[in-house]
């Protein structure tokens, strides 16, 4: 199991992260934190394999806890410090690129949905087994230094889409409806996306054989539109 630090100033988001961890498949939270000084210390206490770290904390920058874990990992010779995913609703570029910088995997601007974040989890799980199963001493040549670094991205939708429509948004639609049927509403909650958008979305499933409609019908009115992906 990956062991997971969950890292964010407010606690009912970081717990509905620690929720989305638990729904993962081997990922497990070991901690929460909301503050830079409670990160560190729970991070040098717990060594967890991955930080999902919110970038504003009441005490600082999410970023400052990267900064502290790697001076402490070159400190001892232990190498680096844990990976981390930056969730966050920091969108300037500079946050980003500091981010990039200081080592971290994935970056995931709120707000954002369960598809989305199991994506970035599913992307390091296989980095970190890719990583795992060879050691750190382990040879390597270019076709596998280029697996490990596209093993920390999710693999992209197909591109060929109709006009307007993009390929992350639509991967996030088809994976919310993926285990179970919703209707438009619940997919745009679920997604983050407009009711409008998402109805447009699951349209375009439906017409490419990717998603089916169902009707439920109750004691009165219109039946309600319900989607769900094809197997």
């Amino acid at each position: 199991m990956i062991s997971v630090l969950v890292v964010d100033d407010d606690f009912r988001v970081g717990a509905i992260h620690a929720r989305y961890v638990a729904r993962t498949e081997g990922f497990t939270v070991v901690g929460e934190a909301s503050t830079v000084r409670g990160a560190v210390q729970a991070a040098r206490e717990l060594q967890p394999d991955l930080l999902l770290l919110d970038v504003y904390l009441p005490d600082g920058s999410g970023l400052d806890v990267l900064h502290q874990l790697a001076a402490d990992a070159a400190g001892t010779g232990t190498g680096t410090g844990p990976d981390a995913i930056v969730i966050t609703g920091a969108r300037e570029l500079a946050t980003v690129r500091s981010a990039m910088k200081l080592g971290a995997v994935g970056y995931l601007v709120k707000p954002f949905g369960f598809a989305a974040f199991s994506e970035r989890l599913a992307a390091f799980r296989e980095l970190h087994q890719r990583v795992q199963s060879r050691g750190p001493s382990a040879q390597t040549d270019q076709a596998e230094v280029d697996a490990l670094f596209n093993a920390a991205r999710p693999t992209p939708a197909p591109q060929a889409l109709a006009k307007g429509l993009s390929a992350p948004t639509l991967a996030l639609v088809r994976e919310a409806v993926r285990e179970r049927d919703l209707s438009a509403a619940e997919v745009a909650e679920i997604t983050g996306v407009s009711r409008p958008t998402a109805q447009r979305y699951l349209s375009y499933l439906v017409r490419d054989g990717l998603a089916r409609l169902e009707l439920r019908y109750g004691s009165a009115g219109r039946p309600e539109h319900r989607y769900r992906a094809a197997t």
